[in-house]
């Protein structure tokens, strides 16, 4: 080879190491070089998935409830996964189950609770699970899968469990009520806060006539309008968003809420109990879902591994404490999260009392008397 083309060779050479180096490649401190902790906004450093998805969609969307997701588990998704989350949320599953039905949404994941279930399978709103892509299932506690309105867990998975039952602060209210009949009582007229939510206290208000809160007797089902209609004019505030708020600020004293706004509530204000009453509380449970058409059911089965990690999903003893079904969260928080796991374990409005569960009510789908419960609800809602 003569010099001229011996230079020309090196020159080839040295741009083609030139252009490796600009992309990366080529060189030891290039392929060690580590990718480096993902940190969320708060300084939360993300965990790596344990149940990594090959997933080739940009984005997932969700249609879940209000405050309801720790914001470092939705970032910590993004960041790992390189994937947009888009968030709508609801109040109530009959806002959810009517966007829905109605067709045309693009959502991959929605929260339905239990009795809502049922009625969505039967209309054909919802895809049944690849437990194949579900590593993450073996993480639940077995007391909160297969129920009734999902045998086999062919349609859901477990989010969150609770009750409905009474909150009180005791320092403003003289007589502490124990039972649903209870807050028909003058003496609370006016300080009241309720859950916007039909099936719970038409639910209620049939336990306090004796009734099955799955009724779908017409006749007993009017008396509770009537019943109800009595009690509607007495209540301040008919809130599902954030019931908690008007509790902690002194405007209401007492009514009818969830479990993990009652924790929170008390946790700002000690004086608040949380009381199940003697009729029984109302049971419940919320879920993942897919519907039908989930158009990065991928993402969906990335979001629904990492985010049921133990270590992402005990966020919700810190963010959203209600009662908790994945026994791995639990079983890290114990061990890294004293304070939290503690505080669960020894509250009875978190930790559900054994007698409460078994005194309980759970709300199912109640078919063709459904619309029964509807105008129940519209005709007393409507002379508030």
């Amino acid at each position: 080879m003569n010099k001229s083309n011996m230079f020309k060779l090196l020159a080839l050479l040295v741009i083609a190491g030139m252009a490796m180096s600009a992309c990366g490649g080529g060189g030891a401190a290039a392929t060690q070089a580590p990718a480096g902790p993902k940190v969320t906004s708060t300084g939360f450093e993300c965990p790596e998935p344990e149940f990594p998805v090959e997933v080739t969609s940009t984005e997932l969307n969700l249609f879940v409830w209000t405050e309801y997701i720790p914001p470092d588990m939705q970032e910590c998704f993004e960041l790992v996964y390189g994937i947009k989350v888009n968030r709508d949320e609801y109040s109530a599953n009959e806002e959810m189950y009517a966007k829905l039905s109605a067709g045309g949404s693009s959502y991959d994941l929605v929260q339905p609770t239990d009795y809502i279930v049922s009625l969505m399978i039967r209309q054909d709103l919802l895809q049944e699970l690849d437990h194949a892509q579900l590593p993450a299932i073996k993480n639940f506690d077995s007391n909160y899968m297969d129920f009734a309105f999902d045998p086999g867990n062919k349609y859901t998975l477990p989010y969150q469990a609770g009750t409905d039952a009474i909150v009180v602060n005791t320092e403003a209210v003289a007589n502490i009520p124990q039972s649903w009949a209870d807050l028909w009582k003058p003496e609370y007229a006016g300080k009241m806060v309720f859950l916007d939510d039909s099936r719970a206290v038409i639910g209620a208000t049939l336990l306090t006539l004796g009734y099955d809160v799955n009724t779908k007797d017409p006749a007993q089902l009017e008396e509770a309008k009537n019943k109800l209609a009595e009690l509607v004019p007495n209540i301040k505030l008919f809130d599902s968003d954030s019931p908690k708020t008007a509790l902690i600020a002194g405007d209401v004293d007492l009514g009818l809420t969830w479990t993990g706004e009652a924790f929170l509530a008390q946790l700002e204000r000690p004086s608040i109990e949380y009381v199940y009453p003697t009729e029984g509380a109302i049971i419940w449970q919320d879920n993942w879902a897919m519907p039908k058409d989930a158009p990065h059911a991928d993402a969906a089965y990335a979001w629904l591994n990492y985010t049921n990690q133990g270590n992402i999903f005990w966020m919700m003893l810190r963010d959203f404490p209600f009662t908790n079904p994945n026994k791995a969260a639990l079983d890290y928080a114990k061990d890294n999260q004293t304070e939290l796991y503690d505080a669960y374990i020894a509250s009875p409005i978190t930790n559900t009392p054994v007698e409460a569960i078994n005194n309980a009510h759970r709300i199912d789908d109640v078919g063709d008397a459904l619309p029964l419960y509807d105008q129940i609800w519209t005709e007393v809602k409507g002379g508030q």
